[in-house]
């Protein structure tokens, strides 16, 4: 398979967005899908692949912070009450290239917004706010679907939503995200189950990177690691390839 370039350095980058994403408790599909789409992966099989990837890194990060409690069983139940369903649904619809393409785009941006700006970093706002089931269960769905369709676990809108309304602590979020990520990046991929057929052999040396960058991502994220500045850098990576994908 022809990349750009060497899949051991792609696989280095994906360690790398496996221990920032993971020290939050996301599973990394948004800095996957830009890290194969700079690399030259054929956006066919960037979908799978995100999916798997995030399957590896969520089922490790739920499993150590749920270790820890932090997370969120309240808010977890009704979300993937609507999450998996929908992301079932949403991996089951191929988008044609020029609707996939722009969507993923917006995602990855709003993705690099995040992690550049930190948008709700300096709401203070209380973490037991009641929680709406009805508002939980319509949240799952929004997410779920979107998650399916494009190949990402929902991670990035789900942890900012739920601090937020007040529903729980950051710390908490990461953990509640985490196995929502899980669950629904499963979903998804069952939905397009066929698609793992044209998953490349490659595909084991990033699993092993992923692997490794979770390990280290959320024992320093338990630890309240914070490293900014290659957080931005992240950010800037993810905003570009969500330009490339809505340009080219």
């Amino acid at each position: 398979m022809d990349y750009l370039l060497d899949n051991s350095f792609t696989a280095f980058l994906i360690f790398i967005g496996a221990v920032l994403y993971s020290s939050v408790g996301h599973g990394g599909a948004s800095a996957y899908i830009a890290i194969l789409s700079l690399t030259g992966t054929p956006v066919g099989i960037i979908k799978p692949i995100g999916l798997i990837l995030n399957i590896v890194v969520s089922s490790v990060a739920s499993f150590r912070f749920i270790r820890h409690k932090l997370f969120s069983i309240n808010v977890l139940i009704p979300v993937i009450f609507g999450s998996i369903p929908a992301a079932f649904v949403g991996g089951y619809i191929s988008l044609p290239s020029e609707f996939y393409k722009p969507l993923v785009g917006i995602i990855l941006i709003i993705a690099g917004l995040q992690l550049l700006f930190r948008f709700f970093k300096k709401i203070k706002k209380s973490n037991n706010e009641q929680i709406s089931i009805l508002l939980a269960v319509f949240i799952g769905v929004l997410i779920g679907l979107l998650s399916g369709l494009t190949g990402t676990g929902g991670g990035i809108f789900l942890s900012p939503l739920i601090i937020f309304l007040g529903w729980t602590s950051i710390k908490g979020a990461s953990g509640t995200a985490a196995v929502f990520i899980f669950f629904n990046s499963v979903s998804g991929l069952m939905g397009n189950i066929t698609s793992v057929n044209s998953v490349p052999e490659e595909i084991y040396i990033y699993i092993f990177a992923v692997l490794v960058g979770t390990l280290i991502g959320t024992h320093l994220g338990i630890k309240r690691f914070n490293h900014l500045a290659v957080k931005k850098a992240l950010g800037v990576v993810i905003i570009i390839a969500g330009l490339k994908f809505i340009i080219t």
